[in-house]
């Protein structure tokens, strides 16, 4: 098997700086980083479940719990009971869809020059081979790790 540290390890930062390229997102437009996560999740226009968003973000649960309840006591959110299940799903109110349009507008942007020029040096197929790494790097740190 051919070592590939060297590959690992410059992925590894990569993911680390857009980490906390993100984070320091966060801190300059007021909100902390796990409180943009879920608006960033959230606006996707579908509802989600707390439990939803704590494994697809890896956010533990009682961290979204206490963000979902100070963005209901500000009106940003609003849970709903769920078609099939006990669990409440969370929404963005108007007042969220507008917090979030606001203060998204300038993170969307950069996104949307960053792929763009990534794009022009690079296949989109980056995206794919990027999720694919990331899916069985979780798969094998279950198997050996995290069992």
């Amino acid at each position: 098997m051919q070592n590939h540290f060297e590959t690992v390890m410059r992925l590894m930062v990569a993911i680390n700086r857009i980490d906390g390229a993100y984070y320091l997102c966060a801190r300059k437009l007021g909100v902390k980083g796990n409180a943009l996560a879920l608006l960033y999740a959230l606006n996707d226009g579908r509802a989600h479940s707390q439990k939803q968003i704590s494994e697809d973000w890896l956010i533990p649960k009682t961290t979204i719990n206490t963000i979902v309840k100070e963005f209901t006591d500000i009106g940003y959110v609003t849970l709903l009971a769920g078609e099939h299940t006990k669990e409440k799903v969370i929404s963005l109110t108007e007042n969220g869809k507008a917090y979030v349009d606001r203060i998204m507008k300038s993170v969307y942007e950069s996104e949307q020059q960053a792929i763009e020029q990534t794009l022009q040096q690079f296949s989109p197929e980056f995206v794919d081979a990027f999720a694919c790494f990331s899916d069985l790097l979780c798969d094998e740190f279950q198997k050996r790790i995290l069992k």
